[in-house]
């Protein structure tokens, strides 16, 4: 466990918005230290990515449709940062994803 403070019952208190903006932060890490060419430091914000993403998957208010959604950026991360990118993703389609979570947890804060 890369988050060691993080309970699951702690992160299943977030809203969906809020968990995928907080991988989105990670995932955006893991570009910038690989453009950077530090890909110790974007293996290890990935790392903690895919933490972040499977606790998000197995939280039990995320039902049916927003599982299969999970499960299949999960895939397409895991293509994207360690095999040969089928999906065609790029580092600006991920920001873009990203940033789409924290601007609907933004907005719900905000109500």
């Amino acid at each position: 466990m890369i988050h060691k403070d993080l309970s699951a019952e702690r992160w299943f208190q977030f809203t969906l918005f809020e968990q995928l903006a907080n991988v989105g932060t990670d995932i955006s890490r893991a570009i910038d230290w690989r453009n950077k060419g530090d890909y110790d430091y974007s293996h290890r914000s990935f790392e903690r990515a895919l933490e972040l993403l499977d606790l998000t998957i197995r939280d039990p208010k995320n039902g049916k449709g927003a599982l299969r959604e999970l499960v299949r950026t999960r895939e397409a991360l895991i293509d994207y940062f360690l095999y040969d990118n089928l999906y065609q993703t790029s580092d600006a389609i991920w920001h873009e994803y990203f940033l789409d979570f924290n601007y609907a947890a933004a907005r719900a804060r905000n109500k």
